[in-house]
């Protein structure tokens, strides 16, 4: 999603990039967020069927004939009165994954102008790709990467 920040995997080559999008669902990926409002478990997984209508937009539905299984792990890491931070577990990939379940469960991503409120003062998403870990490619060691999360998650949650 180019509207998040944080990490980003460039191949050196062909085959690099090969194996990296063949098993890329396999990868560990946490993102963290900030969300609107505070959810009422502070931990868990939102499960649904993810489907894209005719103006590319992801929703939720329930039958998974007519869509792809979405599934995203959470943990409430920091609350205020109005935000959330979020540490997220990107169970499987979809596009907007993140984004769509966590606006239809009424605490959209900050920032986000496809699917959270009309805001001001927010420049940008609030989601950011915190750590990915993989194999490598030919040893099969296990990798992590981490993008420290930027100044401006922490001070949203400190107004």
């Amino acid at each position: 999603d180019r509207d998040t920040s944080g990490l980003i995997v460039f191949a050196k080559n062909e085959n690099a990039k090969r194996y990296l999008q063949d098993e890329w669902q396999g990868f560990e990926k946490k993102y963290c967020a900030v969300v609107h409002g505070t959810l009422p478990e502070k931990e868990g997984v939102i499960t649904s069927y993810l489907a894209e209508n005719a103006v590319h937009k992801m929703y939720s539905v329930n039958d998974p004939e007519k869509g792809k299984l979405a599934r995203t792990g959470y943990k409430v890491l920091k609350e205020s009165n109005q935000y959330s931070l979020l540490e997220i577990d990107l169970i499987t990939g979809r596009k907007n994954q993140i984004r769509v379940h966590f606006s239809e469960k009424g605490c959209p991503v900050v920032g986000d102008k496809k699917y959270g409120k009309k805001e001001r003062g927010i420049k940008r998403l609030t989601l950011h790709a915190a750590s990915l870990t993989i194999l490598h490619p030919h040893t099969k060691e296990k990798m992590t990467f981490k993008a420290k999360i930027p100044a401006y998650f922490e001070s949203l949650l400190n107004k």
